[in-house]
């Protein structure tokens, strides 16, 4: 009996979104996309919300014709690695092996989910990501500016996430985008090395999709030179061959180091005149200005070069946008290489003990009510503090793992008038007599409306226990039992693992990075292979509530 053909890769979509407007139009082309059951449309879309601060929920619509869900989830401001870890880890609880990492600027054209399911039935095995094809639209009416040519360079990126589907297999075995990547560039090119290295192979597809340019200010080409900070970060993570391994082209670094060069001579040949003139050495400045003067016609060519390779390909005398662009390029031409040396300097020095991803376990934060102790609303009683199960064996062996643990807590009875904090005082020293001394206690005595900035799910106290122990945010994971537990690890900077009980929502479980179903669990998956938390399906309690 010949058999029939083999189900179709099943994939959830994942999109990072700073709220722009585009996010919109972007669920609306996929909404519009043809499926069937050869080429069915993605389990789920998951939304991450990755603007700062208490905002708004993002508003969103789709047509209630589609077969799959759109949901959104926080981000909290860390960039798109974090945020798109934040939103896969969330998604492959759909079932998905695959997850589409788009951008929230995209247009998908008919047909992109047929070619997507035609890209992922061709992976064998052995490929852990394809990538679409990226077309950006240019004026046809006169040459592109500067900020349009670099939205066009997407079209021959490698690895770019614009339009990227990652196997979630391959994704769990590098533990996802390294976070420590603070924007959109290079985060890309770093997972796509790692996967490569975990021996995964990297193809392209044949799907397409639309990537306009978007407005820019006229200061942009400067702002974007902070990406020279995560060229330091590549090259101490894969080491001096890092562009060539990463398929990256090489920029013009070297010339920016040059113009920088000519600029401190200029300034160091004009001090020294200076002081010469001053002792009255007429010789000796006459030397120095000489010295100075050559520096400024140095910068004075190397900046006009760059103007000019900036402009050439440009529009033209007679464009109505020549003016603007010529405008441009000058005020932003002379600022660009000591902005490009500032940022590549401070990059090397931030990242000079960077190791590998992801960083390692140093501290464990834990809930307490509902986490280590039965919750009893508002209590002050010591008498009734009842530990959890599994409670002392799971503290315990994060001391015997040598890491400290800390107590992170809401106390809203306090602002409430329901409790004084001796009250509560006294109830943390009974937990402290049953599992043993905690590194660090911190709690939040504030009512809700009190608007506090260490009220989970605010990353208050998170950042205050990081820093009494001092470790980073980063090295820190949260065990909790509600979603406030997650959001605050996740706005701090920190791990998360969640162990639902009956009072768990259900979406609180769904968002969750990850779940363990017992105290006990969590621990041991935290204390895993490497220092990194282990990935734990979610309980069948977790459907309750």
């Amino acid at each position: 009996m010949t058999p029939g053909p083999a189900a179709p890769a099943s994939y959830a979509v994942v999109v990072p979104s700073v709220g722009r407007a585009t996010l919109q139009w972007l669920l609306d082309t996929l909404s519009a996309q043809d499926v069937d059951a050869r080429h069915p449309g993605p389990l789920e879309v998951v939304v991450v919300d990755d603007r700062r601060g208490d905002v708004e929920p993002l508003r969103l619509t789709v047509p209630d014709t589609v077969a799959w869900t759109v949901r959104t989830v926080r981000g909290y401001g860390r960039g798109p690695a974090a945020a798109r870890n934040r939103g896969w880890r969330a998604a492959r609880r759909s079932g998905a092996e695959w997850i589409a990492f788009l951008d929230d600027d995209v247009e998908l054209p008919a047909g992109w989910v047929q070619r997507l399911a035609e890209d992922l039935a061709a992976c064998g095995p052995e490929v852990g990501a394809t990538q679409g094809r990226i077309d950006v639209p240019l004026p046809d009416s006169r040459r592109p500016t500067d900020w349009e040519r670099n939205t066009a360079s997407l079209q021959d990126a490698d690895w770019a996430t614009a339009d990227m589907a990652y196997r979630v297999a391959a994704l769990e075995a590098v533990s996802g985008f390294d976070e420590r990547f603070p924007r959109a560039y290079r985060e890309d090119a770093d997972l796509a090395l790692r996967v490569r290295r975990a021996g995964w192979q990297l193809v392209r597809g044949r799907r397409r999709i639309t990537h306009p340019v978007r407005p820019a200010d006229d200061l942009v080409s400067l702002r974007v030179q902070a990406g020279n900070a995560d060229d330091a970060l590549m090259r101490r993570l894969h080491g001096p061959g890092w562009r060539a391994a990463a398929q990256a082209p090489a920029g013009g670094f070297k010339w920016h180091v040059a113009t920088v060069g000519a600029l401190g001579a200029t300034a160091t040949g004009l001090a020294a005149a200076l002081v010469a003139a001053v002792r009255g050495r007429r010789s000796g400045a006459r030397t120095a200005l000489a010295g100075a003067g050559a520096g400024a016609a140095a910068w004075a060519w190397l900046t006009g070069r760059f103007v000019l390779l900036r402009i050439g390909p440009g529009p033209r005398p007679g464009d109505p946008e020549f003016l603007p662009e010529l405008s441009r390029m000058l005020r932003t031409s002379a600022a660009i290489p000591v902005a490009a040396v500032q940022h590549k300097l401070r990059g090397r020095w931030r990242h000079r003990g960077t190791g590998p991803w992801p960083v390692p376990v140093r501290a464990v934060l834990f809930d307490r009510d509902g986490t280590l102790v039965h919750d009893v609303p508002y209590n002050g009683d010591p008498a009734q503090v009842e530990l959890v199960p599994g409670a002392k064996e799971a503290v315990d062996a994060v001391r015997a793992a040598g890491l400290p643990v800390g107590v992170v807590s809401n106390q809203s009875g306090i602002g409430r008038g329901l409790l004084t904090r001796g009250q509560v005082d006294a109830v943390n020293a009974r937990v402290a007599e049953l599992l043993g001394p905690f590194d660090t206690w911190q709690l939040c005595p504030h009512a809700p409306e009190e608007d506090c900035a260490c009220r989970k799910p605010r990353p208050g106290m998170v950042l205050a226990a990081a820093a009494a122990l001092g470790v980073d945010p980063s090295e820190c994971v949260l065990i909790g039992d509600i979603g406030a537990d997650v959001e605050a690890a996740q706005a701090a900077g920190a791990r998360s693992v969640l162990v639902p009980t009956p009072v768990t929502r259900r979406e609180e479980v769904t968002a969750a990075p990850a779940v363990a179903a017992t105290l006990t669990d969590a621990v041991a998956s935290v204390l895993g292979a490497d220092g990194a938390t282990t990935e734990v399906p979610a309980p069948s309690a977790a459907a309750r509530g």
